[in-house]
């Protein structure tokens, strides 16, 4: 099996170069790469390395991710999430190939508390949900044969993340502001990359099964409960740590203004993918705490 891994050097991209490598053969790009493009920003170039690679699987881990940096630079994050995808897609119907693509929350508004489910009616509430949500459109229209996996709130050892950055702070600060009224649930680019390459072997095998899917850990927090969590847990894993921080206080939402506005409910449904692809997805717990111990 031929694969084709694009955003290779991304927290998820990262993860994926190890889980596809049992899968076949992984030609891995970035937007920097030479000798095949693997640049978004140039989509006649991204068709061609499609047309002169020729992969059965087209793994898509590169988008423009700055939710609040997109909202002033639409029309690059518009050329990213979507009309290259669509590109893309284009390409995977004409040589058959599949497409792997990631998507997100912010296609939902963020109303009330209960979990989205694919069928959901979206409305974006910024530039990049808005983009990211065309991105999927073109997707299916295109005839490709596909699987898209909406989730939410990825973060990996490698590279900066909430958690570290809540670790430094609880070092130099003895109170924290912890936003508490946004909701949703931590999910590891490595769990991306392991349902990722469970589901491509699935989907070899029953091609009906094709589609958009939900996919986040299990469980829910906010991000106070996330960041609590996370101090508590690199204390008990490593009580070398000096932190002064005695307080992570509750704060909402309106004490951080952004440009991109942020959905307050970003659970996701994820019945559909467990039961199609006969998979259990672990509590975000779990995750967040191996790769503390990772980090620590």
């Amino acid at each position: 099996m031929n694969i084709l891994l694009l955003g290779k050097g991304g927290q998820v991209g990262w993860e994926l170069q190890r889980s596809l490598s049992v899968l076949g053969h992984v030609t891995a790009l970035d937007h920097d790469s030479t000798g095949h493009c693997g640049d978004f920003a140039n989509p006649a170039g991204i068709a061609d390395t499609v047309r002169a690679l020729r992969p059965d699987i087209i793994v898509n881990a590169a988008a423009h991710t700055a939710v609040d940096k997109a909202e002033s630079e639409p029309d690059l994050a518009r050329l990213l999430n979507a009309t290259t995808p669509g590109v893309l897609a284009e390409e995977a119907a004409r040589l058959g190939a599949w497409l792997i693509h990631y998507s997100t929350d912010y296609v939902f508004d963020g109303s009330g508390s209960r979990p989205w489910v694919e069928t959901d009616v979206p409305a974006p509430l910024s530039v990049y949900g808005r983009t990211k949500l065309e991105g999927e459109q073109l997707i299916q229209q295109s005839g490709a044969q596909h699987l898209i996996l909406r989730t939410s709130w990825v973060y990996a050892a490698r590279g900066g993340n909430f958690a570290k950055t809540m670790l430094r702070l609880a070092q130099e600060r003895e109170r924290l502001t912890v936003i508490d009224d946004q909701w949703g649930a931590p999910t590891g680019a490595d769990l991306l990359a392991d349902v990722t390459a469970h589901a491509i072997r699935h989907l070899q095998q029953r091609p009906q099964d094709a589609g958009l899917y939900h996919l986040v850990a299990g469980g829910e927090t906010n991000w106070n409960l996330y960041a609590k969590y996370v101090l508590d847990q690199a204390q008990k894993a490593q009580s070398a740590i000096k932190m002064v921080a005695k307080e992570v206080a509750p704060v909402p939402t309106s004490a951080f203004p952004t440009p991109a506005v942020r959905p307050h409910n970003s659970r996701l449904n994820t019945t559909k993918l467990q039961t199609t692809f006969g998979l259990t997805l672990p509590h975000w717990q779990q995750g967040v705490a191996r790769m503390l111990y990772e980090i620590l």
